[in-house]
Parts: C-alpha cells; sequence; structure tokens
C-alpha cells in the first residue's frame, strides 16, 4: 500500500505536534497507522520525522544549546569557574542519554511488538494521564535550578525516559515529570527535557540508518517525505511553543484528560488483532 500525499501530511501533523507534548508521539504514530491500515517499512519513515522535530528544537533552544556546547568545551579547555555549571549540564545530559539508550535498546528487543497492542497503548496513556495530574495538583514543585543539579538527578530522569520505549508514555512527560519530581524548578525541568531530546533523536536516527533505502524511499515516495518533513518541522515548532505556553499556567490537566479520551478511544474502536502488523 502506498502512502498518499494527505496521509503523508497527516503524519507529519500527527508527529509534529505529539512529539514535544506530554501525550506520547510513538502512541500516536501507532494509532495513525491503523487508522489508515497502512504499515511503514521499518521505523525508517517515523525516525526521518523524528529528524524534523529535533530541527525544530535546535532551532527554537539555538541559545540554550550553544551555551551548553560553548561551557562544555572551554570547561574542558580552561577549567573556569563560570563555565563549570554548563559543563555538568552537559555532562547530566550524556549520562541520561546513556541510559535511556542502553535500556531502551534491551526493553524494545526484549518485548518488540508486545508493546504495540490496544491494552498496552491505552493503559500506558492512562498512567502517562495520571502522572500529569499528580504533577500539578499533589506535588508542590521544587526550586533547584541547573547548578544544584546532580549526577542522581541524570539517573532519575535517564530511567524516566526509558520508560517512553513503551507507546502511550511520553518522552516529554516523563522527562518532566520524574524531574519536577527530583525537586527541579519547572523552568529547569523544560530546558533539561528540550534539550535531551536532542541526543536521544539522533542517536535512534543513527541506529536506524541501515533502514533508509532506496525500497523505503520509492515505497513512501520522495514528494511525500518532503511534504511530511516540512510540516513535521512546523508543527513541531508549533508543539513546543504551544507546551511551553501552557506549563506556564500550569494547566498539565488538559493533557492528562486528552490521554485518559484517547485511551478510551483506543479500547473501543482499535482491532488488537490490527496491531501486530504494525
Amino acid at each position: 500500500m502506498t502512502l498518499t500525499l494527505f496521509e503523508a501530511i497527516v503524519f507529519g501533523i500527527v508527529q509534529g505536534l505529539t512529539e514535544f507534548l506530554p501525550v506520547s508521539s510513538t502512541a500516536h504514530i501507532v494509532i495513525t497507522q491503523l487508522v489508515f491500515g497502512y504499515t511503514f517499512p521499518g521505523l525508517s519513515f517515523e525516525i526521518f520525522l523524528h529528524i524534523a522535530s529535533v530541527l525544530a528544537v535546535m532551532m527554537y533552544f539555538w541559545k540554550d544549546l550553544w551555551s551548553v556546547i560553548k561551557g562544555f568545551v572551554l570547561f574542558i579547555l580552561h577549567r573556569s569557574k563560570e563555565h563549570r555549571t554548563q559543563f555538568f549540564f552537559g555532562v547530566y545530559i550524556l549520562i541520561a542519554t546513556a541510559i535511556t539508550g542502553g535500556l531502551g535498546v534491551m526493553l524494545n528487543d526484549f518485548f518488540g511488538d508486545a508493546f504495540k497492542t490496544p491494552a498496552v497503548i491505552a493503559g500506558a496513556l492512562t498512567i502517562t494521564g495520571l502522572s500529569l495530574i499528580f504533577i500539578e495538583r499533589f506535588h508542590q514543585y521544587g526550586q533547584r535550578k541547573e547548578e544544584d543539579m546532580s549526577v542522581k538527578d541524570s539517573i532519575i530522569v535517564g530511567l524516566g525516559q526509558t520508560l517512553a520505549v513503551v507507546p502511550g508514555i511520553s518522552r516529554s512527560g516523563a522527562t518532566l515529570v520524574v524531574a519536577l519530581l527530583a525537586g527541579l524548578d519547572r523552568e529547569t525541568a523544560v530546558r533539561y527535557s528540550f534539550l535531551l531530546s536532542i541526543p536521544v533523536i539522533l542517536g535512534s536516527t543513527v541506529l536506524a540508518v541501515g533502514d533508509f533505502t532506496a525500497d523505503m524511499v520509492n515505497h513512501i515516495g520522495i514528494l511525500n517525505l518532503f511534504v511530511s518533513f516540512i510540516v513535521t518541522f512546523i508543527f513541531s515548532v508549533i508543539g513546543i511553543i504551544w507546551l511551553i505556553s501552557f506549563l506556564k499556567k500550569s494547566r498539565l490537566i488538559y493533557f492528562a484528560i486528552y490521554c485518559f479520551v484517547i485511551a478510551a478511544l483506543v479500547l473501543l474502536f482499535i482491532d488488537p488483532s490490527t496491531v501486530m502488523d504494525v
């Protein structure tokens, strides 16, 4: 079955909007495939769209990214105190990424398609929703900033991010929740979560580079690939701006309600027999 231009646009919108909102982009991509009855050849197309999302993050947070990279390098070269915080912030990003990468590959290899069932997706979305409600309504936000972070924080966030290997567990939601639970203030938690997405997505791209073949391009179509990439980039930027705006107003509960609704729809309308083919 060949991907149509309309479907390519829809996949781009879905990936872009859900990648950084705490609603699980993986679950939405799986659900969208099931709705269209479409099966991608491997993970190449999904990873391709993720590249557009990570470019959006790098563009939006370029000052923060450059500050961390510059501070990391200058501290190694000169051991200057003014760059110490950014150096260790970069180290904490690398530690969390290493934990996520190692455990994520192990979990994905062990469980594989067992994750892609309506029950698992709905259950994971429900857990995501409950976590968002808890962190907003029942947990007092911390006051710790970048200079107060420790290796323990990076380990906790890395473990939380690993849970996103399960469709329905949001990567951005998991990292935000565990970072806030660890006592980081909201601004630091958000910045850490977004910058963490860069090495994680780029790492996934490297692992999936073998899937980028001429057959994949022909199967999806060059025009469809180009359009879906641009659409994903645009809606990723929209998603980033939208999430930051919501977090300033502390309205995570709306995302939680959305997760509950999608979980119910998955259980009611998705045929379990179609999932293992995705």
